[in-house]
């Protein structure tokens, strides 16, 4: 299983209260219809901190999350992140499960 988390710094001229308005109610729709996807969770981080939220993206493989943003809607799902944000940093990361519930 592959897994991107992705960190999220919302523009300068949005509250924290915008961009999570934003970021759960208009983007998470969109980025729920991304081909392949398999799972996603966005964690809002408390306002004040260096970023605002990150996002955490399983899907099958590599391949399958670049296919997927490189659909159209996936595109649309790309431009509207960066139209809201001031920096977004990519991580492809292995997960290692320490405590499992």
């Amino acid at each position: 299983m592959f897994k991107a988390v992705i960190l999220l710094k919302r523009r300068d001229d949005m509250t924290h209260a915008e961009f999570e308005n934003w970021w759960l109610h208009e983007h998470a729709p969109l980025a729920a219809q991304l081909p392949n996807v398999r799972r996603i969770v966005f964690n809002l981080a408390d306002d004040g901190g260096t970023f605002d939220g990150v996002s955490e993206l399983w899907f099958d493989s590599q391949a399958d999350f670049e296919a997927a943003y490189a659909t159209e809607l996936g595109k649309s799902v790309a431009a509207d992140s960066l139209a809201h944000l001031s920096d977004r940093q990519r991580l492809f990361v292995t997960e290692h499960t320490i405590v499992k519930e």
